[in-house]
């Protein structure tokens, strides 16, 4: 009689899966490893990128950014610049306009940490003229770049006339320092290569025409931040200008499906279990609205081992779906899934288990999904 030869395990499946709490984050530092070189690829070279912290909120990852001479780094929340600057980066950028207390916050983290160059986005004259006057009780000169609208419609202002005489009172405000304009083209996202880069080229030209403008008449401009991740390629292409691409690093399954031209590796899984079966196909996992970002409609995950399973409900700690009458999963089993959007799900967890060659070795805490850490 033959003996049974094991099948190896497939690249998610943990070995040590018992020894793991259900609904979990896991994070495969390998493959984060990878999708980073890929990213400095693209780009051409590591000073080209100024990758986004929103997605991941850890300093582990951000160290292996740093590991690889990436320097610079955009953030949407005090806390993650926080992290970042706790991690050791030269520049950072809060992809945000501080305003109320934010603007003080903003100001404390600059003096807290002088190693490093923090900057901040800006878009209105109140909040510039708020910001210039803390900045002057502080006795320092906060960095901005003017956010410029190039077609979100989401902040910023419109790369015309007006945004022009902004940016020149940003430069006569005692307190600030103009760096340049950031332009976030966040709403191409497009499956068709070739009409995103369409798309891309036209929503820059007035931004480019923008920065010439301020370049002949002596402005100071130096800096240009563009792109999330769809058009990151695109972007990287351009002399002068930093992308910021976030979702790539981890990956998820909505940009997967949707951007097949992006070669990135799901980095990043949720792990949950079978915790009932209310009927012979229908599976209830311990997957709910607060393990699994739940702001898009049904599917908001893909089981790569299950993955014909069909969404019937969700709710704060469960999600039901249908199986196939050949599934004989019972409770208790584990299913490993894609997130659809990385982002928010990575918000829900405090902690991400690591994977290293098939085991659960460690686990890292997600620092900067906390909107205060100590500064």
């Amino acid at each position: 009689m033959n003996p049974v030869v094991p099948q190896p395990r497939q690249w998610f499946e943990i070995e040590n899966v018992e020894e793991v709490e259900s609904p979990a984050l896991l994070i495969y530092p390998e493959r984060v490893d990878e999708n980073i070189r890929r990213m400095v690829k693209i780009a051409g070279a590591p000073e080209k990128l100024r990758p986004h912290a929103k997605t991941h909120k850890l300093a582990e990852v951000a160290a292996r950014q740093i590991t690889v001479g990436i320097k610079k780094f955009k953030a949407s929340t005090i806390a993650e610049a926080e992290m970042l600057g706790r991690a050791g980066a030269a520049e950072i950028l809060l992809a945000y306009q501080p305003v109320g207390p934010n603007a003080r916050r903003f100001l404390e983290l600059t003096k807290a940490f002088p190693q490093t160059a923090f900057s901040c986005l800006i878009d209105d004259l109140g909040a510039a003229m708020e910001l210039s006057r803390q900045a002057m009780a502080f006795k320092l000169r906060a960095n901005v770049l003017l956010d410029v609208d190039c077609g979100q419609h989401r902040t910023g202002i419109p790369p015309g006339e007006g945004a022009f005489e902004l940016y020149e009172e940003l430069c006569r405000l005692p307190g600030l320092r103009p760096l340049g304009l950031h332009a976030y083209d966040g709403h191409l996202h497009g499956s068709d290569p070739a009409q995103r880069k369409q798309d891309a080229d036209a929503a820059f030209a007035p931004v480019e025409e923008l920065r010439a403008k301020m370049r002949r008449l002596g402005l100071p401009t130096n800096t240009l931040v563009v792109a999330g991740t769809p058009t990151f390629p695109i972007h990287a292409t351009r002399p002068d200008v930093e992308c910021s691409p976030g979702t790539c690093v981890l990956w998820d399954y909505g940009y997967s499906g949707n951007l097949p031209d992006l070669d990135f590796l799901h980095a990043a899984l949720v792990l949950t279990r079978v915790v009932s079966k209310p009927g012979e196909r229908r599976l209830c996992l311990d997957l709910g609205h607060k393990a699994i970002a739940s702001e898009n409609p049904p599917p908001r995950v893909h089981f790569l081992n299950a993955p014909s399973a069909r969404h019937i409900g969700h709710s704060e700690e469960h999600l039901v779906v249908e199986v196939g009458a050949e599934d004989d999963r019972k409770v208790g089993d584990c299913l490993y899934g894609v997130p659809w959007h990385i982002c928010p799900t990575v918000a829900l967890h405090a902690q991400a288990v690591v994977i290293e060659n098939n085991r659960a070795t460690a686990k890292w805490r997600i620092a900067a999904r906390d909107r205060h850490l100590t500064v």
